[in-house]
C-alpha cells in the first residue's frame, strides 16, 4: 500500500485533485462569498454557546488554578484518602465550586452598582444637561464681558455642540440604558431568553475546567499525530507561549484597572467630585487600553466635571492632578507589578500595535491588539533567530548596533576609517577588473592581427 502510494502517477493525481478543489472553492469565495459568509453566520450562531463555553473557561482558569494550587491542595494534603483520584476529583470539584461563587459574587456587585450608582447618575446627568449648558454659558458671559463679539461666538459654538451633545445622550445612551431596563425587568423568562448562550456557555464551561487537562492531552495527541516530533514540540511550544501572553496580560490589566478604579473612586469621593461612581467607572473600563486608556477616561471626565459645576474650575484641575498622579503610581508602580514584562514589546511597538488594530477593529482592537502583536513580533524574532543560527551568526541586538559589514574575518564596526578602507577595496577591485578587460582586449587585436 505504501508502494502504491509513492507511486508517481498517484502523487500526480492527488496534486491535480487538489489543485482543481482549491480552484473551485477559490471561485465559490470569489463569486459566492454572500452565500459563504451567510452559512459561516449560521454555523457559528449554532456553535456560538460552545465558544462562549470555552472562551468563559479559559478566562475561569487563572483563577481556577490559584484556588485549587494554593489553597485546597495544600488543605487535603493533610487530610488521609486511599484513592488519590478521588481526592483530586473532589479537590477539582471545591474549586470549581467556589471559581462560580466569586464570578457570581463579581457579576452580582457589577449590577448593583450598575442600578444603584450608574444609572441615576447617568439619569440625573442626561436630565440637568440643559442646566450644565446654562452655568457654562454664564460663566463665559463673565469672563469675556469685555469682548462680546468673542462671547456670543463661543456662546453659539457651545450651544451648537451642546445640542449634538444632548441629543446622543437621549436619543442613544439615555434609549439604550431605559430599554435593557425595561428588557430586563420584564421577566425572568425574558432575561434567561437574551442570555440562553451565555446560561449554556456557563454551563459547557464547566465541564471545560473540570477536564481541562484531559482537552490539553488530546490537542497535545493530535499535534504529535499529524506532524514531525520536531514540529509537534514547536506547534505545541508556540502555544504555550501565546496562552502566557494573552492570559497573563488579560488578567493583569482587568485586576490593575480594577484596583485603579476603587482608587480613583475613594480619591474623587475624598475631593467630593461629582459623580464620582460614574467617573471612577469610566476611568477604570478605559484604563484596560495600554497607554493611550487613562487619557481617553481623563478627558471626558474633566469636561463632565467642568460641566457640573463651572463656578468652580479648580474641581477640574484637582481632579487633572489626581489622575496624573493615579497613571503615575499605575504606570511605574503597580503596572510593572502586577504585569511584568507579560508581552516583551517596547513601548514604541505598544503604540504601533494600538494604533493599527486600533484603526482596525476600533476599541476591541485597542484592548486586543498589544498580545497579538506581541505573539507576532515574538514569531518573527524566533523566525530571525533561526536564520541568523543557521548562518552561524550572533541573534543578541546589540551585537549589531555598531557594525558597518561583517565578512569572513567577522564583525568591522561602522567607522569612517573603516569606510574609506572599503572603499579602496572596491576600487582596487575596479582596476583589477578593468586590467583584465585591457588584457583581453589585446589578446583579441593580436591575434586579429597575425
Amino acid at each position: 500500500m505504501r508502494d502504491h502510494f509513492n507511486n508517481k502517477y498517484v502523487r500526480w493525481g492527488l496534486t491535480a485533485f487538489c489543485v482543481i478543489a482549491a480552484s473551485i472553492c477559490f471561485y465559490y469565495l470569489v463569486f459566492h462569498g454572500v452565500n459563504i459568509k451567510i452559512g459561516l453566520g449560521k454555523m457559528l450562531n449554532t456553535l456560538r454557546p460552545i465558544v462562549v463555553g470555552f472562551v468563559l473557561a479559559y478566562l475561569l482558569t487563572p483563577i481556577l488554578n490559584q484556588i485549587e494550587y494554593r489553597i485546597m491542595r495544600p488543605i487535603f494534603k493533610h487530610i488521609p484518602m486511599k484513592n488519590t483520584e478521588k481526592r483530586d476529583s473532589l479537590v477539582r470539584g471545591i474549586s470549581i465550586l467556589i471559581t462560580t461563587l466569586l464570578l457570581f459574587a463579581v457579576i452580582y456587585a457589577l449590577i448593583a452598582m450598575f442600578i444603584s450608582q450608574i444609572v441615576p447618575s447617568s439619569i440625573n446627568l442626561i436630565t440637568n444637561f440643559d442646566t450644565y449648558v446654562s452655568n457654562v454659558n454664564n460663566v463665559i458671559n463673565k469672563l469675556l464681558a469685555d469682548n462680546p463679539e468673542v462671547g456670543s461666538y463661543v456662546i453659539k459654538k457651545i450651544n451648537e455642540y451642546s445640542g449634538e451633545l444632548e441629543s446622543l445622550l437621549t436619543d442613544k445612551v439615555f434609549t439604550v440604558l431605559t430599554t435593557n431596563i425595561k428588557t430586563i425587568s420584564l421577566s425572568v423568562i425574558n432575561l434567561l431568553s437574551v442570555l440562553w448562550n451565555w446560561v449554556i456557555g456557563f454551563i459547557i464551561s464547566i465541564y471545560v475546567l473540570a477536564s481541562k487537562e484531559k482537552f490539553a492531552g488530546q490537542a497535545k495527541k493530535v499535534a504529535y499525530a499529524l506532524f514531525e516530533k520536531r514540529t509537534a514540540n514547536i506547534i505545541i511550544r508556540n502555544f504555550r507561549f501565546t496562552h502566557k501572553t494573552f492570559i497573563g496580560f488579560f488578567s493583569g490589566k482587568v485586576l490593575d484597572s480594577i484596583i485603579i478604579g476603587l482608587l480613583c473612586f475613594i480619591g474623587t469621593t475624598l475631593l467630593r467630585t461629582p459623580y464620582a461612581a460614574l467617573v471612577s467607572v469610566i476611568i477604570g473600563v478605559t484604563n484596560i487600553i495600554p497607554f493611550f486608556g487613562p487619557a481617553l477616561g481623563a478627558v471626558p471626565c474633566t469636561i463632565l466635571i467642568f460641566l457640573v459645576d463651572p463656578m468652580h474650575p479648580l474641581n477640574s484641575l484637582y481632579f487633572i492632578i489626581f489622575i496624573l498622579i493615579l497613571q503615575q503610581f499605575d504606570g511605574n508602580i503597580l503596572g510593572p507589578k502586577i504585569l511584568g514584562d507579560s508581552t516583551g514589546l517596547t513601548g514604541f511597538w505598544v503604540i504601533f500595535a494600538i494604533t493599527l488594530f486600533g484603526g482596525a477593529f476600533g476599541v476591541m482592537g485597542m484592548i486586543v491588539g498589544v498580545p497579538i502583536f506581541a505573539v507576532i513580533y515574538a514569531a518573527v524574532k524566533s523566525l530571525i533567530n533561526m536564520a541568523l543560527a543557521r548562518r552561524g551568526m550572533p541573534q543578541t541586538t546589540e551585537t549589531y548596533l555598531t557594525v558597518g559589514a561583517v565578512d569572513e574575518e567577522g564583525f568591522h564596526e561602522y567607522v569612517p576609517e573603516f569606510k574609506q578602507n572599503i572603499d579602496n577595496q572596491k576600487l582596487a577591485r575596479a582596476n583589477q577588473r578593468q586590467e583584465r578587460r585591457d588584457r583581453n582586449r589585446d589578446r583579441k587585436n593580436n591575434s586579429a592581427k597575425k
